[in-house]
């Protein structure tokens, strides 16, 4: 008999936003979440060496929450990200957690502090189908808990 996959799967993980540390929305209708950790490279090629040196620049964290909402918090987040971008409140820092939970039942956190958004958009696709709401996003690091 096959061993039970230890891979990671959708089903195992949760996201929550917070605002100022106070938890917002955490929901498990996640469609879709994508981090990315930038990393530019750079070559320089020097007069007399074969090949080129490489080194490397971090330029922070790009992501992607999509997900079907369950209650009004998504709302909350949308007029903090707003009160962000046009400096109407002082002090805001939105950060987001997602809880990736293995097979072993010992989970791992990843938190993204101080995360500022791009456009965000929600789609009500038809009469049948859940509204969408997606959130991208930037910040200078992540953490791993």
């Amino acid at each position: 008999m096959a061993n039970a996959s230890p891979r990671v799967r959708g089903q195992e993980t949760s996201t929550a936003f917070a605002i100022n540390n106070v938890p917002q929305v955490n929901t498990r209708d996640i469609r879709s979440l994508e981090l990315t950790w930038k990393f530019e490279i750079q070559s320089e090629g020097y007069l007399g060496e074969t090949t080129e040196r490489k080194d490397s620049i971090f330029k922070g964290i790009a992501g992607k929450e999509e997900f079907h909402f369950e209650n009004n918090g998504v709302f909350t987040i949308v007029t903090q990200f707003l009160n962000l971008a046009t400096r109407r409140v002082p002090g805001i820092q939105i950060n987001t957690k997602t809880t990736v939970n293995f097979a072993t039942g010992a989970p791992q956190r990843i938190i993204v502090p101080n995360i500022f958004a791009g456009e965000i958009p929600f789609s009500f696709s038809d009469r049948a189908s859940f509204v969408t709401v997606s959130f991208p996003f930037e910040a200078e690091s992540a953490n791993f808990a």
